[in-house]
């Protein structure tokens, strides 16, 4: 039986740590094998090859994709270079520093000249760059994965590791495979017993991981490898444990560690941009009933997380207080709309094609708000949008934070008042309410000026004040 295991890329970050607990540790002979890594690029990497994930400013992909010249992105391209390159600097020297160099350099360039030789075709009015620009945004990612893979086995190897660098990025391979047969090739002839495989986070395929996943591809990867190669248990490594709330906001010596939780509330966690796992990568670990762990690569004896199909907490209660900044509610008042289930639709359809994420919506009879995280130029456009559509709606536009009270089982007796009850002793206004008949999240729209109170009232009055101990739910 073996494991797959990711490793997030702020974690990487911390790789000479990592190879002290959850690569080697006091690991000797056959403990070392039966495992595979999956790895994301190193932190930050990823945002200077793409755009940064959280405030949207443009890396190289952006900036090719937008510029009308070639300085631009060749800028952000030498960025990259020398980032990488200072990586590698701090992990390697001499023989192992320029092995090291010479691959990623070799990789960077053949990148840099695809580039060079698109724009120059695209100059032909036969041929639009718009039609090449997810293939060019798959290509950049690959970059940051493949360089945190090899230095990985590099360095392993170095420790006296039988490590197998597996590189799913299609460098130059000829024709793409499924996503299935990719993950099935590449791993047919590895001995787990002898060989510790370093894969790549990001997988070249034939129906295109960036194109359903964007930024969730390495999870895909890890799922995909976890189900093809019928993996006993998938393990996510992050920085931090799963715990009841943020600890930057409510403190370290305030927030629970949760032991167990089901991929339910995994969902949940999703769609506020707190990411367990991304929901289609669960879906796959779900079906096949493979338990997911989340632990904290630092402290590798803690248990962690088992995230599971069938779990629910003994008694009703409040696993996590967790919420999202940065949601903007936008408001569409129309008498007309009144019986119309199409104005629905149709909205929901051009905030999608404006690639906004719709967190949550709410409606009566004559208004529908939703609540969407995106790019503010994206908002703008969508009200401007909307307006032009239906010249008789009055479009308004705020900027909230949810906050949810989450749970395996959340039908807890007086949850809704007590709620209420902490936020007004907080002197918070709650602008909207949301609670499913699923019982497994409570939402809370609330001003974005009173989110970190809102999650530090009701962690306290849902989680603190029921003293679950060190563990909500021992694993």
């Amino acid at each position: 039986m073996h494991t797959v295991e990711k490793i997030g890329g702020t974690s990487m970050s911390r790789f000479s740590e990592l190879m002290d607990t959850i690569l080697i540790g006091n690991r000797q002979g056959s403990a070392l094998y039966n495992r595979i890594f999956v790895v994301s690029a190193y932190g930050g990497i990823t945002n200077l090859l793409l755009e940064h994930k959280k405030t949207g400013e443009p890396g190289v992909y952006a900036r090719f994709a937008e510029a009308e010249n070639q300085s631009a992105w060749k800028e952000s391209l030498e960025q990259v270079r020398l980032e990488m390159l200072a990586k590698n600097a701090e992990l390697f020297s001499g023989e192992d520093r320029h092995t090291a160099d010479q691959f990623i350099l070799e990789r960077i360039k053949g990148a840099e000249v695809c580039m060079e030789n698109l724009q120059t075709l695209c100059s032909v009015g036969h041929f639009q760059l718009e039609d090449h620009l997810l293939r060019v945004r798959e290509m950049l990612a690959s970059l940051g994965e493949t360089h945190s893979a090899f230095n990985s086995v590099l360095a392993l190897k170095k420790a006296g590791v039988n490590a197998r660098f597996v590189d799913l990025s299609g460098w130059h391979q000829e024709q793409p495979l499924s996503f299935d047969e990719m993950i099935k090739t590449h791993f047919e002839d590895i001995d787990l017993t002898q060989e510790l495989p370093i894969a790549t986070g990001y997988a070249h395929c034939s129906e295109g991981v960036m194109r359903t996943f964007d930024r969730g591809y390495s999870e895909m990867t890890f799922s995909k490898i976890a189900t093809l190669t019928g993996a006993h248990e998938a393990i996510i490594h992050k920085e931090y444990h799963l715990s009841s709330a943020d600890p930057a906001v409510v403190g370290l010596d305030k927030i629970v560690t949760i032991g167990r939780t089901n991929y339910d509330v995994a969902d949940q966690l999703s769609n506020l941009g707190m990411e367990a796992i991304h929901p289609k990568a669960a879906k796959g670990l779900r079906q096949l009933d493979i338990k997911l762990r989340i632990k904290n690569a630092f402290e590798p004896e803690h248990a962690g997380t088992v995230i599971s199909n069938d779990y629910c907490s003994a008694e009703p209660c409040v696993e996590i207080i967790a919420g999202r900044r940065n949601v903007f509610a936008i408001e569409i008042f129309d008498q007309d709309m009144l019986g119309d289930s199409n104005y629905d639709i149709e909205l929901a359809r051009l905030l999608h094609q404006l690639k906004l994420y719709i967190v949550n919506r709410d409606s009566d009879a004559n208004s529908i708000t939703y609540y969407v995280a995106g790019s503010r130029k994206m908002v703008n456009r969508a009200i401007r949008l909307i307006s032009e559509a239906y010249s008789g709606a009055e479009v308004d536009l705020k900027k909230v934070a949810i906050v949810s009270a989450i749970g395996s089982d959340l039908k807890v007796s007086g949850i809704l008042a007590r709620t209420v009850s902490a936020l007004a002793d907080a002197k918070i206004s709650i602008q909207a309410l949301h609670q499913s008949m699923r019982q497994v999240e409570m939402q809370c729209v609330v001003n974005e000026d009173d989110y970190e109170n809102a999650v530090k009232a009701m962690h306290y009055a849902l989680i603190e004040k029921e003293e679950h101990g060190d563990v909500i739910c021992a694993a």
